[in-house]
């Protein structure tokens, strides 16, 4: 629901707001009594006693009998998915944990290998992967952990063809290991419905080919549209979400450790257990943390999101925020993007200029980047976009320069007037590349 913003200070005249940019706050005044409030994720506490919790979600498994350290055997091989750089998921916070447990079931640590899921993101730095990890884990397994490369046919292994015709090919150090383990974080997805669970096999580890047909699965089937069953926050009758758990379900994936996080990027709860059990439990937690219903859109919706690196990982902001504002309101997008648009697929999309165009090309290479590119340039034509790329990025995404938070907001209600609206009303996002807005008695528009 829409709360009251520690960053909003009534004055007499006006409404003096803060939201996150970076690691920074920028700062601007709203006029008063137009402030719809502030949607954010929910106000949860960080577990308490965070070590002991996570041991007792490990050894009390959701949708499994036994828990991982009484299923694995002395002289197998574990392999542990985790995510890449590009998200927030504690794991590291689980790892010590996990590893520990299995050493004391029996498995060497000669015997446990890491696998970053990149997806088709970058492999992580060298710095990037002693965060994911967490020092103490990163010293002792460093020279075990590999980053995933999706077009490394060498390295990928044929595990079978799901229903919908998706033939899976997963990275061999993970599937051909005696044990497969899978940790992420759980958030709402735009179309895979929820992070976590399944998405860490496909797209995780899966190949090039794989996550393109997966993906197609975006697209209607006869009209040149998305699909509307593709959703965010829904699994079942959503084709690609059903798609992933079947092509998961092709290789063995023994247990899964998911978070769950609060505001604060603490984990709040934590999910293991079998890879779609303990992951639909997971979902309904991250549901009530992250999905916020609002019974009216506003004219203006300023969005934040401080931490995501480049226009790929932000668009989910974008995304989100699009579902609080009007269909003729404006968006106030803070994404500093220090790596900018986020690599040369994205744009080559973005270079094919139409919607008609992008939906032709998807139905030719259904790619990740494209449905991305897809979405944004739908979305960003009514977004003053705050950031760190340059102009001539801003213009590839269609969206509308600014110099600052100040600015955007002149601008936005200037174009607002000149259309007769001289009240706009308006909703904060702070966290917007988590919180989504869902209209009451319906789905985001």
């Amino acid at each position: 629901m829409p709360t009251n913003h520690e960053g909003i200070r009534p004055t007499m005249s006006t409404i003096e707001i803060d939201i996150p940019y970076g690691s920074e706050l920028a700062r601007t005044k709203l006029p008063t009594g137009r402030l719809l409030g502030t949607l954010d994720v929910d106000d949860t506490a960080g577990l308490v006693d965070r070590n002991q919790a996570i041991k007792e979600a490990i050894e009390n498994p959701i949708g499994l009998d036994n828990s991982v350290f009484e299923i694995v055997n002395s002289g197998e091989t574990v392999a542990i998915v985790v995510p890449d750089s590009f998200r927030t998921t504690r794991i590291e916070q689980v790892l010590p944990v996990l590893v520990d447990g299995l050493i004391e079931a029996g498995i060497s640590s000669g015997d446990i290998s890491f696998i970053y899921a990149t997806g088709t993101h970058r492999g992580p730095t060298p710095e990037e992967e002693r965060k994911i990890l967490g020092d103490g884990i990163y010293e002792r397994f460093k020279d075990q952990a590999y980053s995933h490369d999706p077009c490394d046919e060498d390295n990928l292994v044929y595990a079978g063809t799901t229903s919908r015709g998706t033939k899976v090919h997963l990275n061999k150090r993970v599937h051909e290991a005696d044990r497969i383990i899978a940790t992420g974080a759980v958030v709402l997805h735009y179309f895979g419905g929820f992070g976590g669970g399944r998405k860490s096999i496909v797209p995780g580890v899966a190949s090039i080919t794989s996550i393109a047909s997966n993906h197609s699965m975006n697209l209607h089937p006869t009209e040149d549209q998305i699909d509307p069953a593709v959703r965010i926050g829904g699994l079942d009758g959503n084709p690609v979400a059903e798609d992933m758990l079947e092509a998961a379900q092709q290789s063995h994936v023994d247990y899964i450790v998911n978070t769950v996080l609060n505001r604060n990027s603490e984990i709040a709860a934590v999910f293991a257990g079998e890879l779609n059990a303990a992951h639909i439990e997971a979902t309904k937690f991250a549901e009530s943390q992250f999905a916020t219903d609002i019974d009216e859109q506003a004219d203006i919706v300023i969005a934040a999101s401080p931490a995501t690196q480049n226009f790929v990982q932000t668009h989910k902001a974008l995304f989100n925020a699009y579902q609080a504002v009007k269909p003729d309101g404006r968006i106030i997008l803070l994404a500093p993007c220090p790596e900018g648009l986020g690599g040369d697929q994205f744009a080559k999309w973005l270079r094919l200029g139409s919607r008609e165009a992008i939906i032709a090309g998807l139905r030719k290479e259904s790619e990740i980047n494209g449905q991305t590119a897809l979405s944004t340039i739908q979305k960003a034509p009514i977004t003053y976009v705050v950031t760190e790329m340059t102009d001539d990025e801003v213009n590839m995404i269609r969206g509308r320069t600014t110099e600052s938070l100040e600015d955007a907001v002149s601008k936005a209600y200037a174009d607002l007037a000149a259309d007769g609206r001289t009240d706009p009303t308006v909703y904060l996002m702070p966290s917007a590349a988590y919180t989504v807005p869902f209209v009451k008695q319906g789905s985001p528009v």
